[in-house]
């Protein structure tokens, strides 16, 4: 078991120098009018360069869509405004999950905003060890954003994560939750948002993006091919319509919404601030030991 957890380390250790890499790349590529689908195909190809895999589709939301906006395989919309670029790696199944957010306007309002997420971050990465409680880090998320006179996203969270699960079961608050449950040894990715808005976020529109939730049959062949795909491929870690699309052509679209309404796949909404108004991201993720907190993510 000793050994498992040393393999287990090295891989999430791993993910992160490469996800460093990645974000260091994609802030050099991101301009204002470049295709969505341009900038998340060469973030997805740099991971595989670097020999990784990604654990996620690449998220580009945009102004008020605080997540979940991934490219379809014929997105024409193009960078613009308050964008986060929230992207994921994988090794071996273990995760690395970052974010950042670029303003694309020289907005002063953006640039604060992205200013609160990343201090609220870099606050928790002070305090942060095996001992610290749900609600401290909450508190202090809550606290650091609204000192900048914006509002925490209450109803989105940080995660933790364990071998081929994003989301492991643990939620780490961005604002007070008087939970005193210990976060303990683990993986998790802390991600406070920051809004101009009310502080909610509502389902959008569908997203492309699905997750594996059960691999019963299905009738059609053409489903049940893209079905063992996405079984071999991707197992229980997040994926999109676009790879799909690549890898089927079109009529992978007709097998997702088959395999949606069987109950096999589990398709994410995007998420989008309730009063509309504009959110700004910033995620890292921390490996916690007994004697010591290493960023994974951190450049």
């Amino acid at each position: 078991m000793e050994q498992e957890n040393i393999l287990n380390e090295k891989s999430a250790i791993k993910a992160g120098e490469i996800l460093k890499q990645v974000k260091t790349y994609a802030k050099s590529i991101i301009k204002k009018d470049m295709l969505l689908l341009e900038i998340a195909n060469k973030i997805e190809d740099k991971i595989f360069e670097l020999g990784g895999e990604p654990a996620f589709p690449t998220n580009l939301s945009i102004n008020e869509i605080a997540a979940h906006y991934t490219p379809s395989h014929n997105d024409k919309n193009l960078a613009h405004g308050l964008l986060k670029v929230d992207i994921g790696v994988h090794v071996e199944g273990w995760t690395a999950d970052s974010a950042f957010s670029l303003d694309l306007e020289d907005s002063e309002e953006n640039k604060k905003l992205i200013e609160a997420s990343k201090q609220a971050v870099e606050e928790v990465e002070k305090i942060i060890s095996n001992k610290t409680t749900l609600s401290e880090i909450g508190e202090l998320v809550e606290n650091t954003i609204k000192e900048k006179g914006f509002q925490p996203i209450s109803n989105l969270t940080g995660h933790s994560m364990e071998e081929y699960e994003l989301h492991a079961g643990v939620a780490i608050p961005n604002v007070k939750n008087n939970s005193d449950f210990q976060l303990g040894e683990g993986l998790y990715a802390i991600e406070p948002f920051a809004t101009t808005g009310s502080g909610k976020v509502q389902d959008g529109k569908p997203s492309g993006i699905y997750e594996l939730i059960d691999s019963r049959n299905v009738r059609s062949p053409l489903a049940r091919e893209v079905l063992d795909y996405i079984i071999n491929y991707y197992s229980t870690l997040p994926f999109c319509s676009r790879w799909l699309v690549e890898e089927f052509g079109a009529r992978a679209i007709i097998a997702l919404r088959q395999l949606e309404q069987n109950g096999n796949l589990h398709h994410f909404a995007q998420l989008v601030e309730s009063s509309k108004a504009k959110v700004s991201q910033h995620e890292q993720t921390f490996l916690v030991k007994k004697d010591k907190v290493i960023v994974t993510t951190k450049e």
